[in-house]
């Protein structure tokens, strides 16, 4: 599937393409308005932040404004646009360099169980909320319309590109999740079509070192699938019954979890268990929690409000994205209550 169409998209209409270009700021904010929630998509595999895309969706359309003169109309306003984006993301990943570092040692683990092979995670990633995926998923007449798909959003998938080089990692988001073919990547960051082949080549061997094993047997899918749900609601009952035990049986022997930004982890489904326990239950315990269930990255997660002894409300704790495999919970990705607004939570319950 090639990226650089010729012709205006049913979201480009010439006249309107033709006064934005001509400094008509409204016309303008609307031709790049319909593209936004893409751009910040590709941005945020780019980055693994969407803080970060956020700030280089904002920077595009700065850069894309000023340079409108530049747009000659040999491809679409949306490839234009996505050529700005990349190389916005390239200099600011220029700018502020940042690779994954040696995995420490977890905080908790259960003895004998080996640490995972791939990724343990990257301390700047956070999540994608699935509501701001749809208008992008639903858009059928643009050819982004399945780049959402699980397998090129999921959290497991955002970190292992983090370990590829800037321009790599570019190339292989333009090539295997875009689909835009070697000519026009290598146009995009002016090189030549035998360099991107390179990169690619490099890119992808490298990615799957960073992937968690049988990934590639996985259906791609856009949403959830019930199993997961209904893992989910377990897990949801797990802490707000505070039953260990229950939630013992939703853990994969060799599950572990993540904390970023921190960079404690724990490995072993027991492990988690027993750092749950006295948070759970007994004179330590925190309090009383509800949890609500979100989606991201098109993962079940559960976001959960505590309430402390003495306390009135129940306030922002932390969210939780799950990966799951055959019914039992094998990751836990756990970010903090301040992302909770980025879903659309109440702040209080």
């Amino acid at each position: 599937m090639g990226m650089v169409e010729t012709g205006p998209t049913r979201a480009e209409d010439g006249a309107v393409v033709a006064a934005a270009l001509a400094g008509d700021e409204p016309a303008f904010e609307v031709l790049v308005g319909n593209h936004r929630r893409e751009l910040q998509v590709h941005c945020y595999r780019m980055l693994g932040s969407f803080e970060d895309a956020e700030d280089l969706v904002q920077e595009t359309f700065l850069r894309a404004w000023r340079r409108r003169e530049t747009f000659q109309g040999r491809s679409t306003f949306r490839a234009w646009l996505y050529r700005i984006a990349t190389n916005a993301c390239l200099d600011h990943l220029e700018r502020h360099p940042r690779r994954p570092g040696p995995r420490p040692e977890p905080v908790l683990a259960d003895p004998g169980t080996p640490p995972p092979a791939y990724s343990a995670g990257v301390l700047w990633l956070q999540p994608y909320p699935d509501r701001l995926l749809e208008p992008v998923a639903h858009r059928d007449a643009e050819p982004d319309s399945t780049v959402v798909a699980k397998e090129t959003i999921e959290l497991a998938f955002l970190a292992a590109i983090q370990h590829l080089p800037p321009r790599q990692r570019a190339v292989l988001i333009l090539r295997d999740v875009l689909g835009w073919s070697a000519k026009e990547t290598a146009a995009l960051l002016e090189t030549s079509v035998t360099a991107v082949k390179s990169a690619l080549q490099r890119a992808r061997p490298a990615l799957r070192e960073h992937l968690p094993p049988r990934r590639s047997e996985w259906a791609p899918s856009k949403d959830p699938t019930q199993e997961e749900r209904a893992v989910l609601q377990r897990y949801i009952d797990a802490i707000e019954q505070a039953d260990p035990a229950l939630l013992a049986t939703l853990l994969r022997e060799d599950a572990w979890q993540t904390m970023p930004p921190r960079p404690f982890w724990i490995l072993g489904g027991k492990a988690i268990v027993e750092a749950w326990r006295g948070a759970m239950v007994g004179p330590e315990a925190w309090g009383d929690w509800r949890v609500l269930p979100v989606y991201a990255n098109r993962q079940p997660a559960a976001a959960a409000y505590l309430r402390r002894p003495g306390e009135q409300v129940f306030s922002p704790s932390w969210l939780g994205v799950l990966r799951v495999e055959d019914g039992v919970i094998t990751q836990i990705t756990t970010f903090g209550g301040d992302l909770f607004p980025l879903f659309d939570l109440p702040p209080t319950l």
